[in-house]
């Protein structure tokens, strides 16, 4: 286990939006409800977990943007690529803004079979499917 990722912590600019668009999306990639309390929640796979705490009201003045220092984005593991598919379907389902559509679902190179998209607080989230 040494090295492996224990948890991310995630600020966000409405809680409640952030929830009902993550719990969707964890859950759809294997994430159980871990921790639930009025400020936050989170979601586990295996030993590593994802935190989503309300920003509070002093810190809401900037928002997150991810060309600026910090994150850029995150990238999950698809099971294949017919569940990235099927995620893209969700996504735009759920009127979820996919990004480089133009380039879908080769975004990332002729290799790299992927959906991306944005959260609420449009930090770039890829779901990329194993190299077959």
């Amino acid at each position: 286990m040494r090295g492996l990722l224990h948890h991310i912590e995630f600020y966000v600019s409405d809680l409640q939006r952030s929830v009902e668009f993550w719990g969707w999306l964890l859950g759809e990639l294997g994430y159980t409800l871990y921790q639930d309390w009025p400020e936050g929640k989170s979601w586990k796979l295996g030993e590593t977990y994802l935190v989503f705490v309300q920003t509070e009201e002093r810190f809401l003045d900037v928002p997150y943007h991810r060309c600026r220092t910090g994150l850029n984005h995150l990238a999950f593991h698809a099971e294949s690529r017919e569940h990235v598919d099927s995620l893209t379907s969700q996504l735009k389902e759920h009127n979820v803004r996919i990004l480089y559509p133009d380039m879908h679902p080769y975004a990332g190179g002729e290799s790299h079979y992927a959906v991306y998209f944005e959260d609420p607080d449009r930090m770039k989230v890829e779901i990329v499917a194993p190299n077959e």
